[in-house]
């Protein structure tokens, strides 16, 4: 836990991810002091990652609870580190004796670089910064932890404005790898070689971006909180709904409904009034749930209540409220549903088939061919044969799911089936013509699901004579290992046939969560905006792939970065999702970006092609 000599820095690099080399040519001497002004949940964050990493660290803040509540949380966490064995009881005591509090600003006089983690309000940060620049020492480095804010604005207030920059830290601090490195266009590069070199020795991916509102991760991640927001203020789906299906349908570690709540619903609408400030994209405008909210004092954890309501101020328990009429029809009883169809040959519909056999549903796979439907049932056979390998079945029940699945070559054999679900190719036309042939064989009663993902439920309805039965059933990809179903119903869908949706689902062990008929339904609406989004700044050379995708990974804890998802995806669907959206929506903000109507046009369709936003070795 010795703090390294200055002689021992590296010359620093952003790192591979971030795809930005800081030049080599010079090796930075690590600040020795630094302070931290501001002693809330970020700047203790900081302040202890600091005082672990060998650094004093002066704390200040002239809120003497906010100054002890930092002294005792490091307390606290060491303590655990020490019970883990990962301090020693000396390291421990040299850790707490580098951090010092102090409730004045000019405690950080003999700093070497000041980082700034006050409210995200201008006119506090202004007086900071004015401040600092007649107290700090000449040579000293002024770092502000703006998230939204203008960092050139802030470095114009004083007389130094080549020793400012951003330093943006994402919470918790101590565990968060990324910190976005924001340099202007006054800032000397010697300063951001410094800043960089010491994010590196803490452990942390420094990320270098330019200046401008949200930088990289909260410019995507905000907009998206955003149409979650409105989406819900909408009543097109619940706040429960919404958080499971960006959780299941995205592998995110939150939901954004509760995201907002933990970050501060107030907080996160100054943001998005500083990124609309600076970008006019109503996108970024914000919600007016989130005015609202805020307006109310309803601030989300720390208020006790925002879009959820918890067990108290700071408390992340939530307390149920009661269930509305809606809920409980969802949860009313359905169709009865023992044999299942499912119509198609393609990897979705041979994972759907899967699914239902493994649930014990007798299931009839229909393709265009009886030799496309016995290949689809090969396909699932070896599927099954992997999960005996890894130890999730055994052969018997391997077994047993092969024998309830039965290939065909003619829709007659669905006469009898419960449940019918489509999984043809993703082209209105001929899913209409599809559910033509379904409502002339399938018995009265039927259930006809459709997996469509984009395109408009009732208008496959209506190629039907009993609209009312149909329901799209939206499954994920790989639809085996994918807890979510989209439960959408259409204004003619009878509420029994939804409940029938939400009831197999959960006999599958799926996640059924409920949604209107309407482009993108819940996953989709919120997952691709933010997608276009990250294209539209590597158009506008605001950052690269790398630099983007480390951010996502990094600072918001997603599990693939937005253009390895877009290159896994398919940038041809993802162009296609893109478009219905605007068509829909009629919102400029949403019209796809023309980088990724070039890659498509070009034939750069991500791995598929070998080509996409990266490149890949051709199999």
């Amino acid at each position: 836990m010795e703090r390294p000599p200055a002689s021992s820095a590296t010359a620093p690099t952003t790192g591979s991810a971030a795809g930005h080399p800081v030049p080599a040519a010079e090796h930075p001497v690590l600040p020795s002091v630094v302070a931290v002004i501001g002693l809330g949940t970020m700047g203790t964050g900081i302040a202890e990652v600091l005082s672990c990493a060998g650094h004093e660290v002066i704390g200040v803040d002239i809120d003497d609870a906010a100054a002890r509540r930092a002294v005792t949380a490091l307390e606290a966490r060491t303590a655990r580190q020490v019970e883990r064995g990962r301090l020693t009881p000396a390291e421990r005591s040299d850790v707490l004796a580098r951090f010092r509090t102090y409730p004045e600003l000019r405690a950080a006089a003999e700093a070497d670089l000041v980082i700034e983690v006050v409210d995200e309000r201008y006119d506090a940060k202004r007086e900071v910064f004015t401040a600092l620049d007649r107290i700090a020492k000449p040579g000293a480095i002024l770092a502000t932890g703006t998230n939204a804010l203008s960092v050139t604005r802030l470095a114009a207030e004083t007389g130094r404005p080549d020793r400012v920059l951003g330093l943006h830290f994402f919470a918790p601090a101590q565990a968060m790898k990324l910190v976005e490195v924001v340099s202007t266009v006054l800032t000397a590069p010697e300063a951001t070689r410094t800043v960089t070199a010491l994010v590196n020795s803490l452990g942390k991916e420094p990320v270098p971006v330019g200046d401008r509102a949200g930088f990289i991760a909260d410019g995507l991640l905000f907009g998206y909180l955003n149409q979650a927001a409105a989406m819900y203020e909408a009543s097109y789906a619940t706040r429960e709904d919404i958080d499971a299906a960006m959780r299941l349908g995205c592998g995110l570690p939150m939901g954004p409904l509760a995201l907002l709540d933990l970050i501060g619903v107030d907080t996160a609408t100054t943001v998005l009034e500083a990124m609309y400030e600076a970008s006019r994209d109503r996108l970024h405008a914000p919600a007016p749930v989130l005015r609202q909210l805020t307006a109310a004092g309803l601030l989300g954890r720390k208020s006790g209540r925002g879009f959820y309501t918890y067990d108290g101020p700071g408390s992340a328990t939530v307390v149920p409220d009661a269930e509305t009429p809606a809920e409980r029809a969802v949860g009313e009883r359905g169709r009865p549903v023992q044999a299942v169809g499912v119509a198609g040959s393609g990897t979705m519909a041979t994972g759907i088939a899967e699914v239902f056999a493994k649930a014990g549903f007798d299931v009839a796979l229909v393709a265009r061919s009886p030799e496309k439907a016995e290949r689809a049932v090969e396909r699932l056979a070896a599927s099954l044969d992997r999960s005996v390998a890894k130890g999730r079945l055994t052969r018997e029940q391997r077994d047993e799911a092969v024998a309830r699945v039965t290939p065909s070559g003619s829709y007659d054999v669905l006469a009898d089936a419960d449940l019918v679900v489509e999984a043809v190719a993703e082209d209105l036309y001929v899913k209409q013509e599809l559910f033509q042939v379904l409502d002339k064989v399938c018995r009265p009663g039927a259930v006809l699901a459709t997996t469509t993902s984009s395109l408009p439920v009732v208008a496959i309805a209506r190629a039907t004579g009993r609209p009312q039965d149909v329901v799209g059933l939206h499954f994920f990809n790989p639809a085996p290992a994918m807890k979510l179903v989209e439960v959408v119903r259409t204004v003619l869908t009878s509420d029994d046939v939804v409940s029938t949706g939400h009831a197999v689902s959960r006999t599958l062990r799926k996640h059924p969560v409920d949604c209107g008929d309407r482009a993108g339904f819940i996953v989709n609406a919120l997952l691709f905006p933010y997608l276009n989004n990250a294209v539209k700044m590597v158009q506008d050379h605001y950052a690269t792939v790398d630099a983007i995708d480390a951010a996502m990974k990094l600072g918001g804890g997603y599990p693939m970065g937005p253009f390895e998802l877009l290159d896994v995806v398919g940038l041809d669907v993802s162009l296609a999702i893109e478009q219905v959206l605007h068509e829909e929506f009629r919102d400029p903000g949403l019209a796809p970006a023309p980088l990724l109507e070039h890659l498509v046009s070009a034939g750069c369709l991500g791995r598929k092609t070998g080509r996409g936003f990266r490149e890949y070795a051709r199999r």
